[in-house]
C-alpha cells in the first residue's frame, strides 16, 4: 500500500467518529462549499461535528488539567503531556505504519515546526499558568478569545474573508472577557493574580491562534495525522531544549517516573493531547480555520458546569453573563 494511504488510515477513534458523523442530517452535496466557505464531506458538515467534539473532549481535559495543576508546575505538566502524546503517537505510526519522513517541501516542516514551538510549547505553558491562577472557569472564559485571533490571523496570512459579523461577534467575546476581569477573585487569589491569570488566557490564545494559521496551509495538502505528529514532535524538541537550560529541569524529567500524580495527569495527557488534538486538527482540516475555531469556543459551556461538580467552582452571575455575551459572540460570527 502507499505511505499517502497508510497515512490517511486514522485511528481507530476517528473511524468510530467517522461511522458516528455518518449518521448526523446531510446538507448539501459531497465536497460541496456552503455559507462561509465551509467544506462538506460525503454531505455533513465534518469539520464542524469534529470542531465541537473536540470542544467538549477538551472541556474534560481542562479540569483535568486543573487538578494535575495542584502537583505539577505549569511547564512540567506541559512537558509530561507532550512526552506522553509523543509515545502514543509514536505507536499509532508503528501500529498503522505510517512514515514520519514525506517528500514534501521543506518549508512545510518549517511551518509546522513554528506552529508547534509556538502553539504547543509556550502557548500550552502559558495556558496551564492561568489555568493555576483563576480556575478553570475563568480561563476558559478569557480563551474564547482564540476565536476573534484566529479570525484576524487568517484574514492577515490566509486570506479567509472578514465579515461585519465577524468583527461585532468579536467585540461580544472581548466583551465577555472584559467581564471576567471585574469577577471577585476566589480564595487564596489576588486581584493582581486574576488579572495576570486572563492575561495570560489571552496571551495563550494569540499564540495559539498564530499557530494554527502557520500549520492552516500544510494541513490542507497533507494527511491529518503525520501534520499532528510532526507539529507535536516540534513542541516537545522546544520543551526538551527548555528542560536542558530549566534550573528546574529535575522536576521536569522527574514527571516522567511513575507517581500518584499520573492517577489524574495521565488521562488528562492522552484525552487533552493525542484525542483532543487529533480531532480538533480535524476541524480544522475539514473547514475554514475561523469556523473551526467558532465552533471550539463551545468548550466555555461545556467547563462550566464540570468544573462545577469536579472542581467545586461557583457559578456567579457574573461569570454566566460572561459565558452568554462571549457565546453570543460566538453565534454571531458563526451565522454572519
Amino acid at each position: 500500500m502507499p505511505s499517502d494511504a497508510r497515512a490517511n488510515r486514522l485511528p481507530r477513534v476517528l473511524e468510530s467518529l467517522e461511522e458516528v458523523r455518518a449518521r448526523l442530517p446531510h446538507r448539501g452535496r459531497a465536497g460541496s462549499q456552503t455559507g462561509r466557505g465551509r467544506t462538506t464531506v460525503n454531505g455533513t458538515h465534518l469539520g464542524e461535528f469534529y470542531s465541537v467534539l473536540a470542544a467538549l473532549v477538551w472541556a474534560v481535559s481542562v479540569v483535568l488539567f486543573r487538578l494535575s495543576g495542584r502537583t505539577l508546575r505549569p511547564l512540567a505538566l506541559n512537558f509530561f503531556k507532550n512526552a506522553v502524546a509523543v509515545v502514543i503517537f509514536a505507536a499509532t505510526f508503528a501500529i498503522f505504519r505510517i512514515p514520519l519522513a514525506r517528500d514534501v517541501p521543506a518549508v512545510d516542516y518549517a511551518l509546522l515546526a513554528f506552529s508547534g514551538v509556538v502553539g504547543i510549547a509556550v502557548a500550552d505553558t502559558l495556558f496551564f499558568k492561568s489555568l493555576n491562577l483563576v480556575g478553570a472557569g475563568l480561563s476558559q472564559v478569557a480563551s474564547l478569545s482564540y476565536s476573534p485571533f484566529v479570525i484576524l490571523f487568517t484574514f492577515l496570512f490566509l486570506g479567509e474573508r472578514l465579515t461585519p459579523g465577524d468583527l461585532a461577534g468579536a467585540g461580544l467575546i472581548m466583551l465577555g472577557i472584559f467581564l471576567t476581569a471585574g469577577h471577585a477573585p476566589a480564595p487564596g487569589t489576588t486581584s493582581h493574580d486574576l488579572r495576570k491569570g486572563i492575561g495570560y488566557a489571552i496571551l495563550s490564545m494569540a499564540l495559539m491562534a498564530l499557530g494554527v494559521a502557520a500549520a492552516k496551509p500544510v494541513l490542507d495538502r497533507s494527511p491529518l495525522i503525520w501534520t499532528t505528529a510532526v507539529r507535536l514532535a516540534s513542541g516537545m524538541a522546544a520543551l526538551c531544549v527548555l528542560a536542558a537550560v530549566s534550573p528546574r529541569q529535575r522536576d521536569l524529567w522527574r514527571t516522567l517516573r511513575p507517581s500518584r500524580s499520573w492517577r489524574v495527569s495521565l488521562p488528562a495527557a492522552v484525552l487533552g493531547t493525542y484525542l483532543a488534538m487529533l480531532i480538533w486538527m480535524a476541524g480544522m482540516k475539514y473547514t475554514q480555520a475561523a469556523t473551526a475555531s467558532i465552533l471550539n469556543q463551545t468548550s466555555a459551556v461545556f467547563v462550566l458546569p464540570i468544573a462545577a461538580i469536579v472542581l467545586k467552582e461557583s457559578i456567579t452571575r457574573r461569570k454566566a453573563i460572561a459565558v452568554a455575551t462571549a457565546i453570543a459572540g460566538v453565534a454571531l460570527v458563526s451565522l454572519f
